[in-house]
């Protein structure tokens, strides 16, 4: 059974810092891209970076592209979201998502992802 638990949200002050952690269940990351998205109180969702299941490349909006870094540790089955200098613009609830291919580009959409977990709650304020 598929299984997607996301942790390390937070509140942080403009410019600080959190790392978000994934872990998975029930398949490998070698076989899985792994997808980060957001979602801020009446907005739609938006994806921020993703995992490439083959080599893990990865992909960033261009909202976060520069502070935020995606990565993956396979023995762990954990994919990571590091985020930095993080700005209010940056409140949302996170999500991490995974969908079974074979790529060296992963992508940003939400309709491509076919597990999701529950989501973390980041809010920057100072």
């Amino acid at each position: 059974q598929v299984q997607i638990v996301e942790s390390g949200g937070g509140s942080v002050q403009p410019g600080g810092s959190l790392r978000l952690s994934c872990a998975v269940s029930g398949f490998s990351l070698n076989d899985y891209s792994i997808g980060w998205f957001r979602q801020a109180p009446g907005k739609e969702h938006e994806g921020v970076s993703c995992v490439a299941s083959s080599d893990s490349s990865s992909r960033y909006s261009d909202s976060v592209r520069g502070r935020f870094f995606a990565s993956r540790d396979i023995t762990a089955n954990t994919a990571y979201l590091q985020m930095d200098n993080l700005k209010p613009e940056d409140t949302a609830t996170y999500y991490c998502a995974a969908v079974k291919e074979s790529t060296f580009r992963c992508l940003l959409h939400t309709a491509s992802y076919q597990h999701w977990g529950q989501g973390t709650q980041v809010t920057v304020s100072s």
